[in-house]
């Protein structure tokens, strides 16, 4: 009987271990930050990005960023910065060629993130046509409107538009890898489909890189709107929404924009982990 019970006993336990999942490993992950144009001088904000004309004669010296995040094997690029021949602020250095200086191939992004559709963040994602590309429904929409308006970059999107490349418009959030490390986040307000990006990373932990949510850090810290932006109340919705995942993950905000942030990730081809 005893023999009975302890063979029962046994088998309940492997069953119970059969029933475990096995524990996995964490991904190795990364954020490196690319250069995607050369700045111009510094910009005075006062009459275009304050619909409140707060700046006085404040400049800002202005950047153009493009992340790669690395989630075990996959990529994902999040925006694609100016095209190579746009004039003035063309980056010195593609991306597909700052990709090769880290070992990694276009072939090798999985998603491409766009956080909205304007010319400075949509100028290289034709060299990424094997990508699936995520954005916003909201910019889709224009983007795929019969007539789309001035300063919806639509041209880039040719091979996704007519079908040959894989979309993925996203009304809503988007949990890009399935386990919570890095999700797109909808900010609408800058443009109808606008998004962030929030990165859990093991070491620095998390990081949200901003889109254009805000361009630079006097906008964020005081709630500024640019004239041009699609949405006014959005806006300041998302602005907020940003602020409350700051301090819930107490997250490092990167302005993408804003030069005084290029600092907070290592410089390139170093990654931030």
């Amino acid at each position: 009987m005893r023999r009975i019970s302890t063979l029962l006993a046994a088998g309940i336990c492997a069953g119970a271990l059969c029933l475990q999942a096995p524990a996995q490993a964490a991904p190795d992950m990364s954020l490196t930050r690319l250069d995607c144009g050369t700045p111009p001088p510094p910009t005075a904000v006062n009459e275009r990005f304050s619909d409140t004309f707060s700046y006085g004669d404040l400049k800002i010296q202005f950047v153009f960023s493009c992340y790669l995040i690395k989630h075990g094997d996959q990529y994902l690029l999040w925006d694609t910065g100016h095209s190579m021949t746009a004039p003035n602020v063309a980056p010195k250095v593609s991306i597909v060629d700052q990709l090769k200086q880290i070992g990694v191939t276009p072939e090798q992004i999985n998603f491409v993130g766009i956080s909205h559709y304007h010319a400075d963040h949509t100028g290289q994602v034709a060299s990424f046509p094997k990508a699936t590309l995520l954005i916003g429904l909201g910019d889709w929409n224009a983007i795929t409107a019969p007539k789309p308006a001035a300063g919806v970059n639509y041209a880039p999107f040719e091979g996704w538009i007519k079908g040959d490349n894989k979309v993925e418009p996203q009304p809503n959030d988007k949990d890009v890898f399935g386990d919570g490390s890095v999700i797109m986040l909808a900010t609408p307000g800058h443009t109808p489909g606008h998004h962030s990006l929030l990165v859990k990373l093991p070491q620095m932990g998390a990081v949200v890189l901003s889109g254009d949510a805000v361009h630079f850090h006097e906008n964020y810290e005081n709630n500024g709107v640019p004239w041009f932006n699609y949405s006014r109340a959005d806006t300041l919705a998302s602005i907020d929404r940003i602020k409350g995942i700051v301090k819930t993950f107490k997250a490092t905000l990167v302005i993408q924009h804003d030069a005084r942030d290029i600092d907070k990730l290592p410089k390139f081809p170093e990654a931030a982990k």
